[in-house]
């Protein structure tokens, strides 16, 4: 027992206590940035402009958030409207990006068949591409359809996200094949294999893809997809706010704060699972 024990302890006191204090100093470093952003939102104007800049405000304020709901409240649409569309558009969105990657995954981890080779090659290739290339074609192939104008525009191009299935697909391949044929010989079929054995396996999986997609589409302000404004995001008229010059700094501070809120939560509500799923994909 006391050998097994011996071999378990590979490092002094001295030398835990060097790595949790380049732990504790990168993650200070890495959380500067938002409590920066944090701070901002409460700063007189005055004090935005300070060189070097500050940390923290000197004199805090709430009368960048007051003049924010100030300035929406003269537009005609409510800022009610836009958080609905914005809240609508993230929610179906990302579960529909879910739902459709784990489904087209499935088959390409766990089953064989011709032109699956072709197939992979293509979801690797689609990584290689920012979406500023694809804005040009998704407007043209969304004019088609008719969906300019409409939420349709947000919501399907943000289901085929060449990430989400590149995620799922690396995990589901490291489900035992021997699990799934079980349950085939139980006589479950291929969607019952999916949702009651393969899923609850890839959790971690698509609990990050959840802040990964969650966190694209909330940020999207559609600005080329959607001009009416009761259709409108959130993030479409905060930046219109945002675009008012140096005058309206503090209230730009103010509306990125409020934009910041969502994702953060989110993902502190599964970090440990992000966590789990970075470590087992060797994503960086």
């Amino acid at each position: 027992m006391s050998v097994l024990f011996k071999k378990k302890v590979n490092r002094s006191l001295g030398g835990n206590l060097l790595i949790f204090l380049l732990l504790l100093l990168m993650g200070g470093f890495l959380i500067i940035p938002l409590i920066y952003a944090a701070s901002s939102a409460f700063k007189p104007l005055d004090e935005i402009f300070i060189f070097p800049p500050l940390i923290f405000a000197k004199k805090p304020t709430w009368n960048n958030f007051i003049w924010l709901g100030q300035i929406v409240n003269d537009f005609w649409v409510p800022l009610s409207r836009y958080i609905v569309n914005s809240v609508l558009v993230s929610v179906v969105a990302t579960v529909g990006h879910i739902l459709f990657a784990s489904m087209a995954a499935y088959p390409l981890a766990k089953h064989q068949f011709a032109g699956k080779w072709l197939l992979n090659t293509l979801v690797r290739l689609a990584l290689l591409f920012t979406s500023t290339v694809t804005y040009i074609p998704q407007y043209i192939v969304m004019a088609q359809l008719g969906l300019i104008n409409n939420q349709l525009a947000l919501i399907l191009p943000a289901l085929q996200s060449s990430l989400g299935l590149y995620l799922m697909q690396s995990f589901m391949a490291g489900i035992p094949g021997e699990m799934l044929e079980a349950a085939r010989i139980d006589a479950a079929s291929e969607y019952r294999i999916w949702f009651s054995i393969v899923m609850p396996n890839v959790k971690p999986a698509w609990l990050t893809l959840m802040i990964f997609s969650f966190q694209g589409i909330w940020n999207n302000t559609g600005g080329t997809l959607v001009y009416q404004e009761n259709l409108k995001v959130l993030p479409s008229i905060l930046g219109q706010i945002s675009a008012g010059g140096i005058a309206l700094s503090g209230v730009t501070a103010a509306a990125t704060l409020v934009m910041l809120i969502p994702p953060i939560i989110l993902f502190l509500v599964s970090q440990n699972r992000v966590i789990e799923t970075m470590s087992t994909s060797g994503m960086k």
